[in-house]
């Protein structure tokens, strides 16, 4: 019987909690390392660095929710995305979408630049893709949607040029989730998730996932990951299990939350513009629904100008002027100094990202408390406008 993804969340497969005398909640194993029966025998774990309990526990669920081969949990997202490019040569080229998290930017041009790899930013929702393949290319990474402009790419069709070079096809999962959306089904190569956002669910702590459903990746990945050191701790490993739990019931509240705050900005004079692919008017609409099984909690918009966007930010108290998302709370943020403040100013406008765009990562609460801020804050703005 094929297993449901709330249930996945909650359950591995044929689990069998009795080795840890039957308890609910996955132990936390804190070791750092593990005494062995004698010379050549192991209890099948060593030192932390290569595996923990509970961690290989969290792993194997993560695997199970993007239907993967295995899960590798590091760090922090970004953590995650490093040990990836980790994949790759001096001399390789990869073709990534030019609207990506401010941080993958940096680590691209700083990092991974410094290191021989070179990049082609491209829009990969709307460009040919395929103009810009190499012989010496490697693999296409995407996000879909993207931060913060919420460009939606079709993955299958993107997985046929993919698969037709020989290429990878990375995609970055985080602000769908395995629960509305699973990109290795549609052809993807290689999954990442910053853990730290719905994963966990609670701004609590910060975590990173690579999942693949090919063997030789993986065997990569696992030898990468031993010498880097960058895994999960335990205690974190267990607090992003514990967030998983309520996954899929978050995810839910969180976009019905989202819609209507959507709705609602679309009939604001001051608003210029809404990005939410759950409205029949973004470009993405349809493929959204061919490929995931929602539209997420992310909203992105642009007020008329600089000083309503940075009046809307200091004037917010149950909506918090925060850099993340994902969580239960409702935060907003502006990613002109703060996600993609790091990304010269040239490039974030050429994506859209002007002083006047505000993004907001819709959580969990009474939707009528979120509009009713949003309401009594565009009015009070509007109220010192005119004196």
């Amino acid at each position: 019987m094929k297993t449901g993804i709330e249930t996945k969340c909650l359950h591995l497969e044929q689990e069998n909690n009795s080795g840890h005398f039957g308890a609910v909640s996955f132990p936390i194993y804190q070791t750092a390392t593990y005494a062995h029966p004698g010379v050549g025998m192991s209890t099948g774990y060593d030192y932390s660095r290569l595996q923990n309990p509970t961690r290989e526990h969290l792993e194997k669920v993560i695997a199970a929710l993007e239907n993967g081969l295995d899960a590798l949990a590091l760090s922090s997202g970004m953590a995650a995305i490093a040990l990836m490019m980790e994949l790759f040569h001096p001399g390789d080229h990869l073709i990534v979408d030019a609207d990506l998290y401010g941080g993958s930017i940096r680590l691209f041009k700083n990092i991974s630049e410094k290191n021989g790899i070179t990049f082609s930013n491209i829009d990969c929702y709307n460009e040919d893709v395929e103009f810009f393949v190499s012989e010496n290319t490697k693999a296409i990474y995407i996000e879909t949607p993207t931060n913060p402009m919420m460009h939606v790419t079709d993955i299958a069709a993107l997985s046929k040029i993919a698969k037709k070079h020989n290429l990878l096809l990375i995609v970055d999962n985080t602000f769908l989730s395995p629960y509305f959306q699973n990109p290795l089904d549609l052809g993807a190569d290689i999954v990442i998730h910053s853990g730290t956002k719905y994963l966990g669910g609670h701004n609590d702590t910060l975590a990173g996932f690579v999942i693949t459903n090919r063997a030789d990746i993986s065997e990569k990945l696992r030898f990468l990951i031993k010498t880097t050191g960058a895994g999960l701790a335990p205690f974190d490993s267990w607090l992003i299990l514990r967030g998983i739990k309520t996954l899929g019931i978050r995810m839910e509240k969180a976009q019905s939350n989202a819609m209507e705050i959507a709705r609602w900005l679309c009939g604001q004079k001051a608003v210029t513009q809404v990005i939410y692919p759950g409205l029949d008017t973004h470009p993405g609409y349809e493929i959204m629904k061919r490929q995931a099984r929602g539209f997420g909690a992310m909203i992105t918009f642009q007020v008329e100008s600089k000083e309503f966007a940075l009046s809307i930010l200091e004037k917010v108290r149950l909506i918090q002027f925060a850099e993340s998302l994902g969580g239960v709370e409702t935060l907003i943020t502006y990613p002109t100094t703060q996600t993609h403040a790091d990304v010269p100013k040239d490039i974030r406008e050429k994506n859209g990202i002007t002083e006047s765009t505000l993004r907001i990562s819709v959580g969990i609460e009474d939707v009528n408390d979120l509009i009713g801020e949003l309401k009594a804050v565009f009015a009070e703005i509007e109220k010192e406008k005119r004196k």
